[in-house]
């Protein structure tokens, strides 16, 4: 069976820190793979996407292959034919398989029956790729600790979820704030709780989030999916914004994060999002290496 990236959880501890050093050989150019020469790969979109989108395509030709575009106009997943007999098919064309979708389920049984590798590039539950990526640009912007204080801000959403699932993996002291009927999923949150390395507070103070914090991170409070509730979740959620006021509660040297598209003014304001803690524009570019080591490592 091929190996497939349908969460963080998929991998252990070695492979996630495999993935980061391949990663980082390829960003400095000290190696250049091609396991995808005379490949293609489905990329497969039932969400809008830039960053997915461009990134992967970026990525898939930079590693050999052939990006092939297709929106759900043409695959309609599990409406015009099951998952599993779409996996059998595009097995038979493609080298691998990406899907940005809303349910997780779609992802695992295209994992399930497909006979090459599957990438999960969003569900509603998940972002592995995202994190994966962020956790990168923690290790190149910040000192090499044992467990960095990281400050999650916002709803608790796929985003969220997957910072969980990295925390079940690694030693990371995560901060969740969060109100009480926004929080993240409860089999992930638990899971996370389960690694002694690790240190997980769920809190509805943002302030106690963000003491101290190495790293202060936010998303949208109203997901794609959910803009029908974005002024409901805005009154939830508004006293969880990143600004200056609750930067100044974190380490000085603390780098603020966001998975973007950012909602300026909402979640975070453009003094911070602009200002030096910033590192979110070199975090949307190591999308684009992230998913290159995640390629690369799972053609192995």
């Amino acid at each position: 069976m091929p190996r497939s990236l349908c969460r963080i959880t998929d991998l252990n501890a070695a492979e996630v820190r495999e993935i980061f050093d391949l990663c980082g050989k390829m960003k400095r150019k000290e190696i250049a793979p091609r396991p995808l020469e005379g490949k293609a790969v489905a990329c497969i979109f039932t969400k809008a996407s830039l960053r997915t989108r461009v990134s992967f395509e970026v990525g898939i030709f930079e590693l050999g292959g052939l990006a092939l575009y297709i929106t759900d106009n043409e695959i309609k997943l599990g409406q015009r034919e099951s998952v599993a007999d779409a996996a059998r098919v595009l097995s038979r064309y493609v080298g691998m398989i990406m899907i940005r979708t809303y349910a997780q389920d779609d992802v695992e049984k295209l994992a399930k029956y497909a006979s090459v590798p599957v990438i999960n590039g969003l569900t509603d539950l998940v972002h592995p790729c995202q994190i994966l990526g962020d956790y990168f640009t923690v290790l190149e912007h910040l000192e090499p600790k044992e467990r960095y204080k990281v400050a999650y801000l916002g709803d608790g959403n796929n985003v969220a979820n997957s910072w969980l699932n990295l925390a079940s993996l690694i030693p990371l002291d995560l901060r969740i704030g969060t109100a009480e009927d926004t929080l993240p999923d409860a089999g992930i949150l638990e899971r996370a709780k389960s690694n002694s390395d690790s240190k997980i507070l769920l809190t509805t103070d943002p302030k106690e989030a963000v003491t101290d914090a190495d790293v202060i991170y936010t998303d949208v409070w109203a997901s794609m999916g959910q803009k029908h509730l974005a002024e409901e979740k805005e009154k939830k959620l508004k006293k969880y914004q990143v600004n200056s006021s609750l930067l100044a509660w974190a380490d000085p040297k603390a780098i603020v994060m966001h998975c973007l598209p950012a909602e300026r003014g909402r979640e975070i304001t453009d003094e911070v999002m602009d200002g030096p803690h910033s590192v979110v524009f070199d975090e949307a570019e190591n999308r684009l290496h992230i998913q290159k080591a995640i390629m690369v490592f799972l053609s192995k």
